[in-house]
């Protein structure tokens, strides 16, 4: 049903409606209420595209797209139905076949794991990611331009958690430099980090990071891989997957090189449950979106977004999706009238279809479906009959994943965390080095106190003992002053006795008497017997001396 240059998509007005392979990059939108096929129409415009050579990656919300990895039965129930639905449309050639799949999963639960780092999501999405404010994310900001001027890499929440916490000590000089970094913005962010994590966003983040190359694989047989994504878990943390899907699409936008319009798309994007990623969305992250849809379509990318109202995405974003299939919508309420008749005006005009009176009444594997021609034009709607799938409706068993994820291309690659030296450690170990350069600090701050004490101490003890020195010499002299001053009363005491008067007359008077018979005796021996002045001086002489030595006793 095909020339190699487009897709079969169904029959309508008569004809085949086949999708130009040249213009499947310029992006699309599947839409309608639940249980109106959607599905099984992702499913067959997915199964061609990896026919044609065309790698896919889908989100898989419900676990039912998982069925693309397994060949369908004729034993299911749905087998009648789509067999008389494919005689209908003559759709001879359709036949059950399985897809070459690679099966993902952020939590690494049902697939391999996917992950990034911090840095590569940057600031925008993170900041989309935990709900901050604008003052918040510009702390963000400071804090990654930080880490990119001290080369400290921020690849895990850990990372994120440290540099916030080193921005915070740093706060008054990084406020003069970026502006206000306020402990206040830090720590709210630091609560959002904690409420990502109970979401199990810890697992997003870190290494090794996801290659987008592994994405555009084909197999053996030159069939497109079909990337398929659990997304059931992670859909009750909605800004998350929003967020994950939003950074694939920037990721791919960043790393593939610019083709034009490649003669088939480099890769087809499915988007299921769009409405998540527009629902809340500041202006800053939809003028993102805009831009990547936009740009990404000369990377040769195409971009389907997959929602039950076609009023959920923005005008600027519902305005670059060339390809539209519109599946029934119930017109109960207001807003359902409403998205019924923006529907309707979204479609080039057909005079054979109602489009706004089709829209209701469109059965289950129907829909309303314009696509591009080859020169880019949209082709007029037609009320389609959507072809059936090959490979199986509803989710694979839990031992077909585990074979699927253990004989994959991918292997083992991406199943074991990588904890590579980033901003926690190098600033863990700075703060060690910190810390104990603060204790060599302290220890040698005290050492110098304590020499500085035992110098004062052994000065004092010095000076006491200088005084106690002088106070013993002067105390020494005081006694040698008394002692001598006592033998000086002793004296004075003996020398008023009356027997010491007595004994001292009797001295000098015998001395006195001996004196003068010895100086007698010893001037006649000298002068003879003659008298005179000798005799006289001689004699005085002898006395003294005489009178010393009786004192003397």
């Amino acid at each position: 049903m095909t020339d190699g240059t487009s897709i079969f998509i169904g029959q309508g007005g008569g004809k085949a409606i086949d999708l130009v392979l040249k213009r499947a990059n310029r992006h699309g939108l599947i839409a309608g209420a639940t249980g109106t096929g959607k599905t099984v129409t992702i499913q067959g415009i997915i199964e061609s595209l990896s026919a044609a050579g065309v790698p896919t990656f889908v989100a898989d919300v419900k676990g039912d797209l998982s069925g693309l990895a397994m060949a369908g039965s004729p034993t299911t129930k749905t087998h009648e139905i789509f067999a008389a639905r494919a005689a209908e449309i003559g759709y001879a050639d359709w036949t059950y076949g399985d897809n070459p799949a690679q099966l993902w999963d952020l939590y690494g639960q049902q697939g391999h794991p996917i992950r990034t780092t911090i840095s590569e999501m940057g600031p925008l999405l993170l900041a989309r990611l935990m709900d901050l404010n604008d003052v918040q994310e510009g702390v963000l900001t400071i804090a990654f331009t930080v880490a990119d001027k001290e080369g400290l890499l921020i690849l895990d929440l850990d990372d994120l958690q440290s540099m916030l916490a080193h921005c915070a000590e740093r706060a008054d000089e990084l406020t003069t430099t970026y502006g206000n970094v306020s402990k206040q913005s830090v720590g709210a962010i630091q609560r959002s980090l904690l409420q990502l994590r109970s979401q199990g966003g810890e697992a997003f983040f870190g290494e090794p990071a996801l290659t987008m190359s592994d994405f555009l694989a084909t197999d053996d047989k030159g069939r497109g891989v079909v990337n398929i994504l659990a997304a059931d878990k992670l859909m009750a943390s909605p800004r998350l997957y929003a967020t994950f899907l939003l950074w694939m699409l920037s990721q791919l936008f960043e790393s593939l090189p610019e083709v034009g319009d490649p003669d088939k798309p480099v890769l087809c994007f499915f988007f299921d449950e769009a409405h998540l990623l527009f629902n809340d969305a500041p202006k800053a992250l939809l003028e993102k979106v805009e831009q990547v849809v936009r740009l990404i379509r000369s990377k040769g990318v195409g971009v389907y977004f997959i929602t039950q109202n076609p009023i959920d995405i923005p005008d600027t974003v519902a305005g670059q999706l060339g390809n539209r299939v519109q599946h029934a919508l119930r017109a109960f309420t207001p807003r359902d009238q409403a998205a019924v008749k923006a529907a309707a005006e979204t479609f080039r005009a057909n005079p054979g279809v109602d489009v706004t009176t089709a829209i209701t009444e469109l059965k289950v594997g129907e829909a309303l479906v314009s696509l591009l021609q080859p020169d880019g034009s949209p082709a007029p709607v037609e009320r389609t009959l959507i072809k059936p799938p090959r490979s199986r409706v509803g989710p694979i068993t839990p031992v077909e994943r585990g074979v699927l994820v253990q004989t994959d291309a991918v292997g083992a690659k991406y199943d074991t965390l990588i904890d590579r030296e980033s901003a926690e450690e190098l600033l863990a170990a700075k703060g060690a080095e910190a810390s104990a350069a603060a204790a060599e600090a302290a220890a040698k701050t005290e050492a110098e106190k304590a020499a500085a004490a035992k110098q004062k101490e052994d000065a004092r003890l010095a000076k006491e003992a200088e005084r106690a020195a002088l106070a013993q010499q002067r105390e020494a002299d005081r006694q040698a002053k008394l002692e001598a001053q006592a033998q000086r009363a002793a004296e004075r005491e003996a020398a008023n006795n009356p027997w010491n008067r007595a004994i001292t007359s009797a001295t000098r008077s015998a001395s006195s008497a001996a004196g003068r018979a010895v100086a007698g005796e010893v001037s006649k021996a000298v002068f003879g017997k003659k008298s005179g002045i000798g005799a006289s001086v001689v004699g005085g002489l002898v006395r003294g001396i005489l009178g010393g030595l009786f004192k003397g006793r």
